[in-house]
């Protein structure tokens, strides 16, 4: 498995509409798994094919050791509302409030290739939003009202710079102490 880079905001890929995924193959079952460890090393609950520079309609998604890989997602339901604070991955340290349903279930594919439906509540499920919206090539900010994605656009402004090539590389946290280790030395 690899770590892969996270495309932050101003990447165009993050932008565009990604393509349903005829079959699952070998090759994108390996992408879901570098996607996990991605995931995992950036400190994120989801994260989506787009965020990775990938054009794949694919997101990955733990919370509460509930792990979902779905391909092409799609909402079969959504019910309740309810109001939280979302961060993500490709926009790092920026973070606003966003409405989502409270319930969804949505069918696709998993890893195996086998038709599913996952359902999900609270968390996990404004997380299997959040995942389906960059598919669309949307990000939270999009649901903020005016003057929040202005405030968060403030936060952004102030981050940016820290992402020239707008990527950001993801560290295995060992490998980040063994890094200070080594600057220490």
């Amino acid at each position: 498995m690899a770590l892969l880079d996270i495309h932050v905001l101003g990447s165009p890929i993050l932008r565009q509409e990604t393509q349903r995924v005829p079959e699952v193959t070998g090759e994108l079952r390996r992408l879901a798994d570098d996607m996990l460890e991605t995931m995992h090393a950036a400190k994120g609950i989801g994260l989506a094919a787009p965020q990775v520079g990938r054009r794949e309609r694919l997101f990955v998604a733990e919370v509460e050791e509930r792990k979902i890989v779905l391909f092409n997602p799609e909402i079969v339901l959504a019910e309740g509302k309810a109001k939280g604070e979302e961060g993500c991955l490709s926009i790092p340290e920026v973070y606003g409030d966003v409405e989502r349903a409270t319930r969804v279930v949505m069918r696709g594919v998993n890893a195996q290739g086998e038709s599913v439906e996952e359902e999900a509540t609270a968390l996990l499920a404004r997380c299997m939003l959040h995942e389906l919206d960059h598919l669309d090539g949307r990000l939270f900010l999009d649901h903020l009202g005016v003057w929040k994605r202005r405030s968060a656009m403030q936060q952004w402004e102030r981050e940016k710079a820290k992402y020239p090539s707008l990527r950001r590389a993801v560290v295995v946290a060992k490998d980040l102490a063994a890094q200070h280790n080594e600057e220490a030395l």
